[in-house]
């Protein structure tokens, strides 16, 4: 077993196709299958299932790529430490739920590195996933919250995943709509004042559970509800039907422009609003590559000056 062959599972399973594998790895695909078939026989199993539509992990394949992906990710530690110059290219990739402060942190990071040295990633998802690509070391850092509903359920996700959450802000709920929303102009907004308007939430997908929502008030009976899959939607359907969401009201005016605003959600006794416990997500035990500690830097930073 070699670390190329390691890398070339690993990227087989990411594009899910030996063709384009053998594309961003610059060998051809005859050469590609032969390697894979040879470490399947030297380890004893079946790594992918191979059909007209592309390759799949089977299950022996999915508890193999996870020790290969943490290998060779201290093998890109290693390079990065000790390494020369060269053409390898290191890998960052960041996993978050749809938060436009987190992308944000991502360009001035980027803006700070030399992109020709990295190969970057970062990906809005659903908050299921943000624990799987971390878990899976897809992603080094994933970013989510916790609050009093949904902390035990997540929490014991973590753990079971050996992962562990760092907190970086606490945040009340706020109402997220366009500015010529008929309630753009109040002070705050009740939950009985949004029951002529669309709730706009993020999808998400099989693990549609109250405790996976982005929204921290995803208990609630929304006499209208839209799911969105991505943040643009979200802004469009807030102008278009007049929608809104409920947010951290940490908002990146920069990306998301300054035709939206985020007003205080006012509580009620059936209602509450309780505190949104922003943080990342990390393995146990893993010290942050650079790049993942210049990120967090400035995630940091952007929330310091948004608290002042």
């Amino acid at each position: 077993m070699t670390l190329q062959q390691l890398y070339y599972i690993i990227t087989i399973s990411e594009t899910g196709s030996l063709n384009k594998a053998s594309e961003i790895l610059y060998i051809t695909q005859p050469s590609l299958t032969s390697a894979i078939k040879e470490l399947e026989k030297e380890i004893g199993i079946t790594i992918f299932h191979r059909s007209g539509r592309g390759v799949t992990l089977t299950n022996d394949g999915e508890e193999f790529i996870l020790y290969a992906r943490q290998i060779y990710q201290q093998y890109e530690n290693l390079l990065e430490k000790y390494g020369k110059d060269g053409n390898f290219k290191k890998k960052f990739c960041v996993s978050t739920q749809h938060y436009s402060f987190a992308v944000k942190a991502f360009v001035e990071m980027v803006k700070k590195s030399d992109i020709l040295k990295y190969e970057f990633a970062i990906r809005e998802t659903k908050t299921y996933d943000v624990i799987s690509d971390v878990a899976t070391l897809k992603s080094e850092i994933g970013l989510l919250y916790l609050s009093e509903f949904n902390k035990k359920i997540i929490t014991k996700l973590l753990n079971t995943n050996n992962l562990e959450f760092h907190k970086l802000i606490v945040c009340k709920a706020y109402v997220y709509l366009w500015k010529g929303h008929p309630l753009a102009k109040n002070k705050s907004i009740s939950f009985s004042q949004l029951k002529n308007y669309p709730c706009l939430s993020f999808e998400q997908g099989g693990n549609s559970s109250f405790y996976f929502a982005e929204e921290i008030l995803s208990t609630n009976e929304y006499p209208q509800s839209i799911k969105v899959c991505d943040r643009a939607t979200v802004l469009n359907l807030m102008v278009g039907l007049n929608g809104y969401t409920i947010c951290s009201g940490i908002i990146c005016e920069e990306l998301n422009g300054t035709d939206y605003a985020a007003i205080p959600f006012e509580d009620d006794e059936t209602n509450i609003n309780n505190e949104m416990e922003i943080g990342y997500i990390i393995k146990k035990n893993n010290l942050l590559s650079d790049m993942g500690k210049l990120y967090i830097e400035e995630i940091k930073d952007y929330l310091n000056k948004y608290i002042s």
